[in-house]
């Protein structure tokens, strides 16, 4: 799957099949369902789930609590666009 397949599959109800939990949190928050996005962050212990964890807290406001997760994510803490992050995030996750 590529970017746009992920960004145009917003349009359905369900995230599609066979997405890291990272992906999944990022499908859930480009639907504006912060709290599902956070559970699903949340459940993928590593370093890619740490940095959709980080950008969560950016998007909700919290940047110390960001600031940790980034860290634990070895990225730099974010100052550019949440659209843009979301973007930049999902794009890295997709070609790996």
């Amino acid at each position: 799957m590529n970017f746009e397949q992920f960004k145009a599959s917003l349009a359905q109800a369900t995230p599609p099949a066979g997405l890291s939990n990272a992906l999944q949190a990022l499908w859930q928050m480009g639907k504006g369902d912060w709290k599902a996005a956070h559970v699903l962050a949340q459940a993928q212990e590593d370093a890619v789930g740490s940095w959709v964890h980080a950008y969560l807290h950016r998007e909700e406001g919290d940047e110390a609590n960001a600031a940790y997760w980034y860290r634990r994510a070895n990225q730099q803490v974010s100052q550019q666009p949440l659209e843009k992050e979301w973007a930049e995030i999902a794009q890295a996750l997709l070609d790996n």
